[in-house]
C-alpha cells in the first residue's frame, strides 16, 4: 500500500475545519492544472433563467448509458475555473462534488430525486442550469454543466460573501455545511489534496467492502460444510441402525456422496479463508496509511474514522451523510443504526470483551458483549465481521475498530442493532449519544440530507443582495487558499437471547 506524502499535513488542517466563512479564503498563485474549454458567456447568477431559456434533457432523471468521467488534473481545472466564474472558492465546490456525488460515482438518481454530478433536484435545474460545455443542453448528468451551475447556485444564494449560508442554501443541514467547509479548508492547503484524499478514501473503502464481502462467502461457506457433515451423519447413524446388509451399504453410500460434497465444500471454505485473510491484510495497510487523516476532524467522515466526545466513540464511522438512527425500535429498547455494508464499527468505550461470536446467531447474527467502565454491558449485531483481536477479556479502547457493519442474523439491511444487555433502555437516550447527532449520524423521522436538499433547491431565494456578474473566466484561473486562523482571529473550532456459538 503507497503512503501518500500529503496526508501528514491533514493533521495540521484540522483546527481549520468546521469554521469556514468566505473571509477564510484568499487568492494565492495558481498552480499548474489542466484547462477545461469555458463558455465566452455565462448566465448571471443575479436571476434564475426564465422559462424555455435553457435547453435541458427530455428527462433529466435518466443517467447516461455511459456516463462521462474526468481526470483528476480536468476536475481541477473544472473547479478552479467555475469557481472563478461565480466567486466561488474551487475547494467549495470540489468538496460538495466528493460529498454528493462522490466526484461522479455515485450519480442518483438520489431517494428525494437529485440527479447528477451535483446532485441537483429537477426542479432546481431548470431554474439554474447552465450549458457550460457549449453543447447547446444544460445537462446535470455534465460534470461541466453541473459544477458551473452550482457555482452559479452557490453565487445566487449569498456565497461571495457568506460562504456558510450559501452552502446551508444548498442543503439546509448543519452537518452538511460543517463537513462541506472542513473539507473545503482542507483541500485549500494544497491542489492535490482533493485528490490524495480521494485515492485514500477509495483505497480504504474497496479494503473493507473486500474484508466485507470475503467474510459473508466464507460465513456461509461454513455453514455449507457444517449441514453437509450433519447430513452425512444422519446417514451413517440410520446404516448402523439397518437390520439388511443392503440397506446399510445403500445409506453407507449415500453417506460417502455427502462426505464427498462435504471436501469439496471443505476447500471452498479454505479459499475463503485465504481470501479473508488476504483482505484483513490489506485493511491493515490501509487503515495505517489513512490513520493521520482519519483522526482529522476534517476529513474522518469521509475516511470513516471514529467520532470522539467525552471519553465516548460513536460506534460506527461515516458522518451523518452515510450513518442514520431511528428515535425507536420494534420490540425492547435499542438503536438500529443504519449505514452502508462495510462501515466500520467502533468500541464506543474504554471497555472489556464479555462475549463474541463470529458463527452468526439466528437473530443477532456476529455479533459482540462488552462492559464499559460503569459496569454496563453492551450488546452488537449483525456484523459482517468481528475482528480477530475482540475475544472474550481482550480490553479495548474507545475508538477501537470491532468490526464492520453487516446484515448477519435477523436483520432487513445493513445496520448496526446496539443495546444495553439487558435491554433497561434506549441508547438514543444515552446523553453521551445524543452528543454525537449531527457530527456522527442524523436522525431518521427528521431531514435527511437530500430531503432537506430537496427542500432547500426548490425554494425561492429570499436574500438576494449585491451579486457577481457574469463573466468569461480567465484561462488560468486564481486559486483560493485557506488563510491561517492567526491572521484572521477566527478560533478553530430489540432484546434478543442467542444460542451458543
Amino acid at each position: 500500500m503507497r503512503r501518500l506524502a500529503p496526508v501528514a499535513l491533514l493533521l495540521v488542517l484540522a483546527a481549520f475545519a468546521g469554521n469556514a466563512h468566505a473571509d477564510m479564503f484568499a487568492v494565492v498563485s495558481t498552480p499548474q492544472f489542466a484547462v477545461v474549454a469555458a463558455p465566452s458567456t455565462l448566465p448571471s447568477a443575479a436571476l434564475p433563467n426564465t422559462l424555455g431559456a435553457v435547453a435541458t434533457p427530455a428527462d433529466l432523471s435518466a443517467a447516461p448509458a455511459v456516463p462521462e468521467r474526468l481526470s483528476g488534473a480536468r476536475l481541477l481545472g473544472l473547479w478552479q475555473q467555475a469557481g472563478a466564474a461565480y466567486g466561488i472558492p474551487w475547494q467549495v465546490l470540489a468538496a460538495i462534488n466528493k460529498i454528493e456525488s462522490n466526484f461522479g460515482r455515485n450519480m442518483g438518481p438520489s431517494s428525494a430525486g437529485a440527479v447528477g454530478w451535483m446532485q441537483f433536484m429537477p426542479s432546481t435545474w431548470l431554474r439554474w442550469g447552465v450549458d457550460a460545455d457549449g453543447d447547446g443542453v444544460a445537462d446535470p448528468w455534465s460534470p461541466q454543466d453541473a459544477v458551473y451551475s452550482a457555482a452559479r447556485y452557490l453565487a445566487a444564494s449569498g456565497g461571495a460573501a457568506d460562504l456558510t449560508r450559501a452552502v446551508y442554501a444548498y442543503n439546509h443541514a448543519d452537518w452538511y455545511v460543517s463537513e462541506v467547509l472542513g473539507l473545503a479548508s482542507v483541500y485549500g492547503q494544497s491542489p492535490d489534496a482533493a485528490l490524495s484524499l480521494d485515492r485514500l478514501q477509495q483505497s480504504l473503502d474497496a479494503a473493507r467492502t473486500a474484508v466485507s464481502t470475503a467474510s459473508d462467502l466464507l460465513v456461509a461457506a461454513r455453514a455449507r460444510v457444517r449441514s453437509l457433515a450433519a447430513a452425512a451423519a444422519v446417514w451413517r447413524r440410520r446404516a448402523a441402525a439397518e437390520t439388511l446388509l443392503s440397506n446399510r451399504l445403500a445409506d453407507e453410500q449415500r453417506a460417502g456422496r455427502i462426505e464427498e460434497r462435504r471436501r469439496a465444500a471443505d476447500a471452498v471454505a479454505a479459499r475463503h479463508a485465504a481470501a479473508l485473510a488476504a483482505a484483513r491484510t490489506q485493511l491493515g495497510e490501509a487503515r495505517q496509511a489513512a490513520a493521520p487523516a482519519t483522526f482529522s476532524s476534517a476529513t474522518a467522515p469521509l475516511l470513516g474514522g471514529p467520532t470522539y466526545a467525552s471519553g465516548w466513540a460513536f460506534p460506527v464511522g461515516g458522518g451523518p451523510g452515510a450513518v442514520s438512527v431511528s428515535h425507536t425500535h420494534s420490540g425492547a429498547p435499542a438503536a438500529d443504526i443504519a449505514a452502508p455494508e462495510g462501515s466500520p464499527v467502533y468500541a464506543i468505550a474504554q471497555s472489556v470483551v464479555v462475549s463474541s461470536w463470529a458463527r452468526p446467531d439466528s437473530q443477532c447474527g456476529i455479533g459482540l458483549t462488552l462492559r464499559t467502565g460503569d459496569g454496563r454491558e453492551w450488546t452488537y449485531c449483525h456484523l459482517s465481521y468481528l475482528e480477530p483481536a475482540v475475544v472474550p477479556g481482550a480490553q479495548l479502547g474507545a475508538g477501537q475498530p470491532v468490526g464492520l457493519v453487516g446484515s448477519t442474523g435477523d436483520a432487513t439491511g445493513p445496520h448496526l442493532h446496539l443495546q444495553l444487555q439487558p435491554a433497561t433502555g434506549y441508547p438514543q437516550d444515552e446523553p453521551w449519544f445524543q452528543a454525537f447527532a449531527g457530527t456522527a449520524f442524523s436522525w431518521q423521522g427528521a431531514q435527511s440530507g437530500s430531503q432537506a436538499q430537496a427542500q432547500a433547491q426548490s425554494q425561492p431565494l429570499r436574500f438576494l443582495s449585491v451579486l457577481p456578474t457574469s463573466a468569461p473566466p480567465p484561462v488560468r484561473a486564481p486559486v483560493f487558499a485557506v488563510v491561517p486562523a492567526a491572521t484572521r482571529g477566527v478560533t478553530p473550532v430489540y432484546f434478543f437471547s442467542r444460542s451458543a456459538p
